[in-house]
């Protein structure tokens, strides 16, 4: 059976259908499975085990350039390419217009998304032939992503575990070795309202290195100032994370002792590798976004209530620093706190 996976972004919710993709391959029926995915996140998908095909999609460039000739040869091309897929089924975990198109153009005779109370965009369901409803006890994403699985009328295995490990065997070469025992933080999010405030990062890297703790600072694409403005505040062994891929972030972070930030792809990313994690939620709920993984624990002021697939945001609650830094400390074993 040939299996179009249409997950097509962010960082963290990709890592959140890892589990799908895994649990489609573990089945008694052969799965040959192909998943479109945005550019900037083909190296998530391209590379994992289950996956035999991943397919890039340029959805963000070509809102640029929507007339351009590049931009319709691409298409096209796209077209070509995922209708020689012939995909028997098509799953779509994002539930959006852009993402539920593809199964349409696929000519797939089974495209199935999630019932409208649990998608983003009723307006994806007219290219669906059925939906989903998730049990009410699939509340985590993970969840809610793997009761997908009743469309081959198998059983969600809830509470699973994304793994990314896969990522560190795709590395050409190692990353900087961080200092011993580091911890790495990660103030940037995909959301102002998501953020946990700059100057308490700085106020928790001053915490942790006052107890003996080297700190550094990771960021990403258009996040360099912010990290630099957290390194230049927190003062001595408080320093600044290299320019990584996707592959070389998550071998960064493996190096880590521990990974602090707040809702966002590397944390969930970081939790996937088994690496020790704290994650602060201030708005979104981590009852059903919160990062998985065997070592994780979230500090959080985040209400719990969801709506149409995503994450109801509140206004941002009050963490305070030192609950974060006594959760890093339990996981690392500090003696006590820093004055």
């Amino acid at each position: 059976m040939r299996v179009l996976l249409t997950r097509l972004s962010a960082l963290g919710d990709i890592v959140h259908t890892w589990p799908l993709a895994a649990a489609l391959a573990k089945q008694e029926t052969a799965v040959e499975l192909a998943w479109m995915v945005e550019e900037p996140f083909l190296p998530l998908v391209a590379s994992h085990p289950a996956v035999a095909l991943a397919i890039p999609v340029a959805t963000r460039r070509w809102r640029h350039r929507p007339l351009a000739a590049a931009t319709r040869r691409e298409i096209l091309e796209l077209r070509s390419m995922v209708q020689s897929f012939a995909p028997d089924l098509v799953l779509d975990p994002q539930g959006l217009i852009k993402s539920a198109y593809w199964g349409a153009v696929a000519r797939a005779p089974q495209r199935v998304g999630f019932s409208p109370s649990h998608r983003r965009e009723r307006l994806a369901g007219v290219f669906y032939t059925r939906t989903v409803t998730p049990p009410p006890e699939a509340r985590h994403v993970v969840d809610i992503n793997l009761s997908l699985l009743t469309a081959v009328g198998l059983r969600a295995p809830l509470g699973a575990h994304p793994d990314g490990r896969f990522l560190l065997r795709s590395v050409p070469g190692a990353t900087p070795l961080m200092a011993r025992g580091a911890v790495g933080l990660l103030p940037a999010t995909g959301g102002r309202g998501k953020a946990w405030q700059l100057e308490n990062y700085t106020a928790l890297a001053r915490k942790l290195t006052d107890s003996g703790v080297p700190v550094t600072v990771i960021w990403g694409p258009g996040e360099r100032a912010l990290a630099e403005r957290v390194v230049a505040d927190a003062g001595a062994r408080t320093e600044l994370a290299p320019r990584t891929s996707i592959p070389e972030l998550a071998d960064l972070m493996s190096r880590f002792a521990l990974i602090v930030g707040g809702d966002t792809g590397p944390v969930h990313l970081a939790a996937s590798l088994g690496v020790p994690t704290v994650a602060i939620f201030v708005a979104t709920d981590p009852n059903r976004n919160g990062p998985r993984g065997k070592r994780v624990r979230v500090v959080s002021a985040a209400g719990g209530r969801t709506r149409r697939g995503g994450a109801r945001k509140a206004l941002a609650g009050e963490v305070a620093i030192d609950a974060v830094f006594q959760a890093v400390g339990e996981e690392l074993g500090l003696s006590g706190p820093a004055s």
